[in-house]
């Protein structure tokens, strides 16, 4: 399975509104100038994440998105769905041979265990070494 920028760029906005969770409304062009990516982009992507509940817009003067949810309740899985459909690496519904069927739901639910188990607020608070001591955010 391979994550498009769809997916990508949707993580970074989530991401980048998780480390200012409850600071207010974050207007989009400040994510997509703090990110260097094309704000009408972004725009497309914000959309089906208002839809799915998983982030607010605020409209007026002073406004922009804000998660729905605390950082600790939004996963990587939450976002990828949205953005990209069903998480599997081949559909292997049509799959006649069982130990292939086998291998591609393996794989997929392992993919859905890492991505469903990995939260807003752990991704913020990697590091480049692997830590999740320092607060920082990479991507």
């Amino acid at each position: 399975m391979k994550i498009s920028t769809k997916g990508r760029y949707g993580l970074t906005i989530m991401m980048d509104l998780a480390t200012r969770y409850g600071q207010g409304p974050i207007p989009l062009k400040r994510v997509a100038e703090r990110h260097d990516l094309s704000e009408h982009y972004l725009e497309q992507l914000i959309a089906p994440l208002r839809n799915a509940g998983l982030v607010r817009s605020i409209r007026g003067a002073y406004g922009g998105y804000k998660l729905a949810k605390s950082p600790e309740e939004i996963t990587a899985g939450d976002i990828i769905r949205v953005l990209e459909g069903p998480i599997s690496p081949v559909e292997f519904t049509d799959e006649d041979n069982p130990a292939r069927r086998d291998l591609w739901k393996r794989i997929r639910d392992a993919i859905a265990t890492e991505l469903d188990s990995t939260t807003l607020a752990m991704l913020i608070q990697f590091d480049s070494d692997g830590n999740t001591d320092n607060y920082m955010f990479y991507i």
